[in-house]
């Protein structure tokens, strides 16, 4: 087996590492030539990421004009312990309020919580929406790693 195969994630190694990670970085194409890299909240639905961001930034203008985009999530600091996902996607933008308003829930849950307690949270989540975008990551590649598999030889 080689090295490569050897620190392969499996799908639900990556479900699990996906499901514990809260931050992916999303790079979309600049309009200058240079990757545009920027972090990002993210929910699952049906296996897809889904993020949402505000429809004037950059990363929503980088995607109007080239609907493509490689996320990467990954975690450990010591070569040992080195593990990741990068995806690559086509990215479809959601400007339906309805839809957006359900990531910005579904965020919520996600990073703060589902109680009551959260509700001023939600709430201004939802005053946000009219002013953001949602985006659905379409995977259409994947390299992932796992390093702790090397069992320390490098």
């Amino acid at each position: 087996m080689s090295r490569r195969d050897a620190i392969k994630m499996d799908p639900g190694e990556v479900q699990a590492f996906l499901e514990e990670q809260k931050t992916v970085t999303c790079a979309t194409h600049g309009h200058n030539g240079f990757p545009h890299l920027m972090p990002l909240w993210d929910v699952r639905r049906d296996g897809r990421l889904w993020g949402w961001t505000y429809a004037k930034s950059q990363k929503t203008k980088n995607l109007e004009r080239d609907p493509r985009a490689t996320l990467l999530v990954e975690a450990g600091l010591d070569y040992a312990e080195l593990r990741g996902v990068m995806l690559r996607c086509d990215v479809v933008i959601h400007r339906e309020l309805e839809v957006i308003e359900g990531i910005a829930m579904e965020l919520v849950d996600r990073y703060s919580g589902p109680g009551p307690e959260f509700d001023p949270v939600r709430e201004g989540f939802r005053k946000q929406a009219p002013k953001r975008v949602g985006l659905e990551f379409v995977e259409r590649g994947r390299v992932t790693w796992d390093h702790r598999k090397l069992g320390g030889a490098y």
